[in-house]
């Protein structure tokens, strides 16, 4: 996957650089390149994914999905009728 920005008539150095920085960026070439400098096994790739959930649920609050369900008020102070 290659990348072609070729220069505009009175067009900066500072402009086609800053072209070719935005194409790169949408392209994802950068971020694919970051992810496959190592290998990851299966396992820790999982590992990973479960916890960036967990942080993802903690930081967004309880979910009702999670959320424990409560017992009904019972209240043994009160007589029975």
């Amino acid at each position: 996957m290659s990348t072609i920005v070729k220069l505009r008539d009175n067009e900066s150095q500072d402009g086609l650089l800053k072209r070719f920085r935005k194409k790169v960026a949408k392209s994802g070439v950068l971020s694919t390149v970051r992810r496959k400098r190592w290998f990851v096994s299966k396992s820790e790739t999982r590992r990973l994914k479960k916890e960036k959930a967990m942080r993802r649920i903690r930081r967004r609050g309880v979910s009702p999905k999670f959320a424990r369900r409560e017992a009904p008020n019972q209240t043994t102070n009160q007589p029975m009728q």
